[in-house]
């Protein structure tokens, strides 16, 4: 069976992943005279509204590569794993008949394992049992749901962040649908090496894999740089602009860190932008941490400097290729 390669590029927020990317597919262009086509895999560059507090691409930036899966839905128009799995996967496909170089590009690690592993089987729910959760949703919130757990699939309950409603529906409609618990297919999932992308669901996939970081004491600096730059480049602007046209703020992409402290802010709920900042910082420390712990499991990965190693990181992707 012939191969076809995948660079996977990925690492926590704000370790310089876009611009590599953009690096490392010019080099293959110029020196290999290879076509490259950038698929994006981080959850929040899907949404057409949101720019400033996902440190999106620049106009200029996307223009000088193909790019794949950035400003294609609207945030109240939701594109969750599976349906991204489903259009990545086609997309990757469609790409290698016309023998381009595929580049992943993200921080959004269950996005990306998702797409390599497969997801855990998760039934379909019927549409009149949808439409009545939802109505219990936008009635009453989530507590109904968070309590149908607690009865039927306590591991699910106990495992779930309280704010992580997606999920905790997503479990109570399995069960629903099948009287089977969530977690017990979680645990088939688990028991098959989750985190060894060399076991993985495409067997034509020759995969490389970029991990980025950057040392914990440099990087908290550019993340408060990097928070100081959103806010002098509008942030705040653009989250009212979102109200004024109509977004209510509880839709799941806007209550991403960034956007969920502004929120706050205008909100009355957070008093000064010096407040603003901090918290903006911890969010991101924060979701760092979370991405760094993942990323880590993952094996096969070749580690590198965000900012030091980009001549390494284009030398290697080459000699990957050539």
């Amino acid at each position: 069976m012939q191969t076809q390669p995948i660079i996977i590029i990925s690492g926590p927020t704000a370790t310089n992943k876009t611009q590599i990317s953009l690096k490392v597919a010019s080099a293959i262009k110029d020196q290999l005279n290879q076509p490259v086509v950038i698929v994006n895999f981080d959850s929040l560059l899907f949404y057409q509204e949101l720019s400033i507090g996902t440190a999106k691409p620049s106009p200029v930036e996307l223009a000088m590569h193909p790019h794949e899966l950035i400003n294609i839905r609207s945030i109240t128009s939701p594109f969750n794993t599976a349906d991204f799995v489903k259009t990545a996967s086609d997309l990757i496909a469609r790409h290698h008949a016309n023998h381009q170089v595929i580049i992943l590009v993200g921080g959004s690690s269950f996005y990306l394992r998702a797409l390599i592993k497969g997801m855990y089987d998760s039934c379909q729910i019927s549409p009149q049992q949808k439409l009545i959760n939802e109505s219990e949703y936008k009635k009453n919130g989530i507590t109904f749901f968070i309590n149908y757990l607690k009865q039927y699939d306590l591991e699910s309950y106990q495992s779930l962040h309280p704010n992580d409603h997606y999920r905790i529906i997503r479990a109570v409609e399995h069960h629903m649908m099948t009287t089977e618990k969530l977690s017990d297919q979680k645990k088939v999932f688990d028991h098959n090496s989750p985190y060894d992308f060399s076991i993985n669901q495409h067997p034509n996939w020759n995969i490389f894999h970029l991990y980025l970081d950057i040392p914990k004491l440099e990087h908290q600096k550019i993340i408060q740089k990097r928070v100081h730059a959103m806010l002098a480049n509008h942030l705040i602007e653009e989250v009212q602009n979102l109200l004024r046209q109509g977004i209510t703020g509880k839709e799941k992409p806007i209550n991403s860190v960034g956007y969920s402290e502004v929120l706050d802010y205008l909100a009355g709920k957070i008093k000064s932008q010096e407040e603003l900042v901090q918290k903006m910082v911890i969010a991101t420390r924060q979701l760092a941490k979370g991405q760094r712990t993942f990323f880590k499991k993952v094996t096969p990965k070749n580690s590198y400097h965000g900012l030091n190693d980009e001549k390494k990181i284009i030398s290697d992707v080459l000699a990957f290729l050539r």
